[in-house]
């Protein structure tokens, strides 16, 4: 990161030029597209492919899409997918001189990354290249990854990214972050400059410097943002109330409605259990099946049975128990694993947990009888 940089302001028809000046660059540009019902990440050619004049409600097992009415290309919040689809695929071919992991690496352009998913990529980041090993499939994914963030201008009812410190206003880990900003002044951008080649990229897209009522406009919608959110974990240290409750009655309860589908894992953008297994061709060369044979890493959830299978069967039997883990780890033991929080308050958990299940909810809880 360089130091901080004077704002530019980018207008709507500018947009374009912007994504060409990253795109020749080399990189494959993927960003928000409306798809099936939700706001989701793919690969766009320039910003009419963005959702314009979409937003979504979020509420506890509650996601849908809606007009808007205005022309916004990112006013909405985050859904079903996060980043990680990108930098830690959900199947992927593992050893040997052919596979995904030996070929080129794909140069990824994300644009629209929020707040607090660029918190997520920073603890990913930490998982899987802060050690001795680092894993070399996501470090290759990772490297040289151009981020454009964008600033949230609302706050779904599930987020809670200011009580875990990870928004709504990106602050570091990002090339170029925009603000949205649509008013009497007309459809624009405030954009700030992270990195050297973001200020490259602005420069390139004919962005002029931004006036003193366009920063206070963008401030103002981040304080907006922050001051609507309605969810907010509890201010305390959620690492010793949770290892001091272990045997808290409150684990019974979610238990009882828990449905251990794993679906708060898969949309999570850090959680980063995975399974490994031999995956054998049947139906080969020639119709000969079972002659080749490869091994795949693909996504994993604490809440499956199978997860905690040891020599003689699973340790962890009860939904309670996969529950507890989950919970306990993403917000206790990870700290002792990563030296931070694996929850970064996005709220994707709430609203895509068929039975509404609230982290915020039950942590909040168990500290009221602690």
């Amino acid at each position: 990161m360089t130091g901080p940089a004077t704002p530019a302001v980018l207008r709507r028809d500018q947009l374009d030029g912007l994504l060409d000046a990253i795109r020749r660059r080399g990189f494959r540009l993927v960003g928000p597209v409306l798809k099936d019902g939700a706001i989701i990440y793919g690969d766009i050619s320039s910003a009419a492919d963005l959702p314009a004049g979409w937003t979504d409600e979020q509420d506890a097992a509650t996601y849908r899409v809606r007009r808007r009415d205005d022309q916004a290309l990112f006013g909405y919040n985050v859904g079903p997918q996060s980043w990680k689809k990108y930098l830690f695929p959900a199947v992927a071919r593992l050893g040997g001189p052919d596979t995904a992991d030996a070929a080129e690496p794909e140069r990824y352009a994300f644009i629209g990354v929020r707040a607090c998913e660029l918190r997520a990529i920073a603890i990913q980041d930490r998982v899987f290249t802060g050690g001795r090993h680092p894993d070399p499939g996501y470090a290759a994914n990772r490297e040289g990854a151009f981020l454009v963030a964008v600033n949230c201008g609302q706050a779904a009812k599930t987020c809670f990214c200011t009580s875990m410190s990870a928004g709504p206003k990106a602050e570091a880990g990002f090339d170029l972050a925009l603000t949205e900003l649509l008013d009497s002044g007309g459809h624009r951008f405030l954009v700030e400059a992270g990195t050297a080649r973001g200020a490259e990229v602005l420069a390139e897209a004919g962005a002029a410097p931004a006036p003193t009522a366009d920063v206070t406009a963008a401030d103002a919608v981040s304080e907006r943002t922050a001051a609507a959110m309605e969810r907010s974990m509890p201010a305390i240290d959620l690492r010793d109330l949770l290892y001091d409750n272990l045997e808290h009655p409150r684990w019974d309860d979610v238990a009882g409605r828990c449905l251990a589908c794993g679906n708060c894992t898969m949309v999570c953008p850090t959680c980063f259990c995975f399974s490994v297994e031999e995956v054998t061709d049947l139906t080969g060369a020639g119709g000969a099946g079972g002659t080749e044979a490869e091994r795949q890493r693909s996504w994993d959830s604490c809440f499956t049975l199978d997860h905690s299978y040891l020599h003689g069967g699973p340790v962890r039997t009860s939904t309670k128990s996969r529950y507890r883990q989950w919970m306990t780890h993403k917000l206790a033991t990870w700290q002792d694993q990563f030296g931070t929080s694996g929850c970064v308050g996005c709220g994707r958990c709430i609203a895509w947990c068929p039975v509404g299940i609230d982290i915020t909810e039950e942590v909040g809880a168990i500290a009221a009888d602690d």
